[in-house]
């Protein structure tokens, strides 16, 4: 009885993953509030005023055409699917490595003392998905390669749906530009017709070249760096579930708890969760591999 206790004890949290808390992300915010007040310091500074490039006509030119030839080009569940992501960019939700790798060493403790299908019952209780089905997959005495091949599947997918998502961004940083070119050559349309008037033709030409202004600035200030963020969040998912991946491929070879800390290590190399004192992350190995105690 004691010994089971302590066992249920030594997988502890690991039985509900540890999902990292969302912050804001100030690099993205920062980003965007450095780039728009070096633009309109540079107008001020320049002798322009803010209200030289409001333009309500050129806003709905751009962003209405670039929505548009988004549309015509990106498959519908793909734009959603897209759309999903736009909060990852300004709130940073980056996986746990440290706390992944707690969660894997607690299940590979247990399986070395009691066998892997002690784990059966901890594996029905995990929340997320993906460790939940490796971890079945193992206990129901799966072949390693047989894990390996369909958990490396999962990993390819979810990767190509996250490229093809960033790639609906990308697709707007290209159309974005030209549509702003449309705007004002629209806008010169307009000049042409009071070429009697100089003063307002002097003014519609500034006013005209304004929806390029806004082309260009939200491509490569927004939809362009949105798309490189966001595969970089989805990158971080799936460092996260290749050390899912290799966690339980050791725990299916019986590798011993310090080898397997030794390899999922690794993947917190240069990470801000890899940056835990080591002082703090022995003290919590020692717990978890602390020998189960016997009663009399």
């Amino acid at each position: 009885m004691a010994e089971e206790s302590t066992n249920e004890t030594a997988v502890g949290d690991a039985r509900l993953p540890k999902k990292a808390e969302a912050r804001i992300d100030l690099a993205s915010i920062g980003g965007l509030a450095l780039a728009f007040s070096g633009i309109l310091g540079g107008l001020l500074i320049e002798g322009g005023k803010v209200k030289d490039i409001v333009q309500f006509t050129a806003a709905l030119i751009v962003l209405g055409g670039t929505t548009g030839a988004v549309l015509v080009s990106t498959p519908l569940h793909v734009l959603r699917g897209a759309l999903r992501r736009l909060a990852g960019i300004f709130l940073d939700s980056s996986p746990d490595y440290l706390a992944a790798t707690d969660d894997v060493i607690g299940y590979a403790t247990k399986a070395r003392k009691n066998g892997l299908v002690s784990l059966e019952r901890e594996a029905e209780q995990i929340e997320d998905p993906f460790l939940r089905k490796a971890l079945n997959l193992a206990v129901d005495g799966t072949d390693l390669q047989d894990i390996r091949k369909m958990l490396e599947l999962e990993i390819q997918v979810e990767e190509l749906i996250a490229e093809a998502e960033a790639k609906v961004f990308e697709a707007a940083g290209g159309f974005a530009p030209t549509v702003g070119i449309i705007g004002a050559v629209l806008g010169l349309i307009q000049v042409m017709k009071n070429l009697a008037n100089i003063d307002e033709v002097g003014r519609g030409i500034a006013v005209s070249f304004v929806a390029t202004v806004y082309g260009v600035g939200t491509a490569n200030l927004f939809f362009l760096p949105a798309a490189s963020k966001i595969k970089a969040r989805a990158h971080a998912e799936l460092q996260r579930k290749e050390l899912i991946l290799e966690g339980v491929s050791s725990i299916v070879e019986g590798l011993n708890p310090k080898l397997i800390r030794a390899k999922l290590e690794a993947f917190s190399i240069g990470t801000e969760t890899g940056k835990q004192p080591k002082s703090a992350r022995d003290s919590k190995k020692d717990k978890e591999e602390a020998p189960a105690t016997v009663e009399a």
